[in-house]
């Protein structure tokens, strides 16, 4: 049950006499009803029509189903937009009154003069109750001002005479679901709902003995707290849910790429070795002419190091370990894949779709890559949306796209791919990647040599894969636990 269910669950109670014990020696509302008659002489019928909903619960013996104009004098000052000053008397509009309450993040004034000539309708009085006639209707407050007045589409409520009524009781009841259908049924407009004055004074309420309505009140009071409790506890848990299964998934990346995900193997090799071979094999495809030499980066510093890792690992930067922006060398007239950056997906999907095109037509202008390549997004806000992707299945193999991609391409097959990408994906190397953002807002990227310095946790090939393997079991169950928690 929502807090809201709940609050609206005790009203609904109230409102049908079931939320304190009756007790005869309080009197009836016959009683007090009878008292109030002799303000009921100016009170006319009602010549619009009414829609009552069938009331499904029966009132207490010592209580009276009676018109709401038969309970409260109509102050209403409705007509004439009043004229706005800057200082002055407040003027409560609408926008002033909520379900319960007053907020007065929005004020205006009206100067004494139009104070003076609006008064003449009737003086609205700290403790009355403030309606909302429109836009939107149904709001209920109790006025807590000693000298204001009412704008357009508002109606204060006002007792006859002292000790006849208790209005924080009628505000309860009017925000009940029993007294906002009454509303609803008898209301015009269909986007903007209004209620008309001489439809809202015939509209029903339960009146019960003076006492009682004071007991009921002080129940309400007191059980509001809990819902209030209630209410942050249910937002705490909202906020969980709404955040699950990404800050799940958040770890499970982090625990991966910290070495906590697996166990390490000792016999599989360090990363220190893995490293060795692939520079090895890097130096022989500079010498073959296949991969450009690139200026040396810098040696990682300890104060770099931003986590602790398994002894078998290392500490090496992503630029050593593979080949940045490699470019393709094919026919003009050769078939491939276009991949404009709404083709690929967002999030921890290693996904993407692409269009056939002519390798003439877009070999210039655009990033080159090719099957088994890894693309990340380096502008805001895809950077931030996780858009990275191992390039697969791609037209004759080969593909090009959108300049906002930065290509990384595995040095022999050394490397799992797909590590990679959990690495590009995870929140540590997207949040040190937000804090290199350079450019304007709206078209921040990561700084052009974010990438190649960016130190990376190489464990050994076999442990990467393990990782990988466990990553893919884990994930999709973070998916499925969020469609059962909703």
């Amino acid at each position: 049950m929502t807090p809201q269910e709940l609050k609206n669950s005790i009203l609904q109670l109230a409102i049908q006499g079931k939320l304190v014990e009756q007790r005869p020696e309080e009197g009836t509302a016959q009683e007090l009803y009878q008292k109030m008659q002799k303000y009921h002489k100016g009170v006319k019928p009602c010549k619009a029509e009414l829609n009552f909903s069938a009331m499904d619960f029966e009132l207490p013996e010592t209580w009276k189903m009676v018109e709401l104009n038969q309970l409260f004098n109509f102050i209403d000052y409705r007509g004439k937009t009043p004229v706005k000053s800057t200082e002055g008397v407040s003027l409560i509009t609408a926008s002033n009154i909520r379900q319960g309450y007053m907020d007065y993040t929005r004020k205006e004034y009206i100067s004494s003069e139009e104070y003076t000539t609006r008064k003449s309708r009737g003086i609205t009085h700290k403790g009355d109750l403030l309606f909302t006639t429109e836009a939107p209707m149904g709001n209920v407050a109790i006025c807590d001002l000693y000298e204001c007045s009412c704008g357009q589409r508002i109606i204060t409520f006002q007792e006859y005479e002292e000790n006849t009524v208790i209005p924080k009781l009628f505000m309860y009841f009017i925000l009940s679901t029993y007294f906002q259908k009454q509303l609803l049924d008898n209301c015009t407009g269909t986007t903007a709902k209004g209620i008309k004055a001489d439809k809202l004074k015939h509209l029903l309420l339960p009146l019960p003995p003076l006492a009682e309505q004071k007991r009921i009140v002080a129940k309400i009071e007191e059980l509001l707290p809990y819902i209030d409790r209630y209410e942050q506890a249910w937002s705490k848990l909202e906020q969980l849910n709404s955040r699950f299964p990404e800050d799940m998934k958040k770890a499970l990346l982090q625990y991966a790429i910290q070495g906590k995900l697996v166990e390490q193997r000792p016999e599989e090799g360090t990363g220190e070795e893995l490293f060795a071979q692939i520079q090895a094999e890097k130096q022989r495809l500079i010498q073959a002419r296949k991969i450009k030499k690139e200026k040396p980066l810098p040696e990682i510093a300890e104060d770099e190091k931003p986590f602790d890792i398994p002894e078998g690992w290392t500490w090496v930067r992503v630029g050593n370990i593979v080949e940045l922006n490699p470019k393709n060398s094919l026919e003009d007239s050769m078939n491939v894949a276009f991949v404009p950056m709404a083709c690929v997906a967002d999030g921890y999907r290693n996904e993407h779709t692409f269009e056939i095109r002519k390798w003439g037509e877009i070999k210039k202008g655009f990033t080159h890559f090719a099957n088994g390549d890894i693309g990340i997004a380096k502008i805001t806000p895809c950077f931030q949306n996780r858009k990275s992707v191992i390039f697969s299945n791609l037209e004759n193999e080969h593909g090009a796209g959108t300049t906002e991609l930065t290509i990384v391409r595995i040095i022999g097959d050394l490397m799992s791919r797909k590590y990679m990408l959990w690495f590009f994906k995870s929140a540590y190397f997207i949040e040190n990647g937000m804090i290199s953002f350079t450019g304007t807002a709206g078209q921040q990227r990561i700084h052009k040599d974010y990438l190649a310095n960016c130190v990376f946790p190489l464990p050994p090939l076999a442990e990467q894969k393990r990782i990988v393997e466990k990553l893919e079991q884990l994930l999709p169950l973070c998916d499925r636990l969020k469609k059962q928690i909703v």
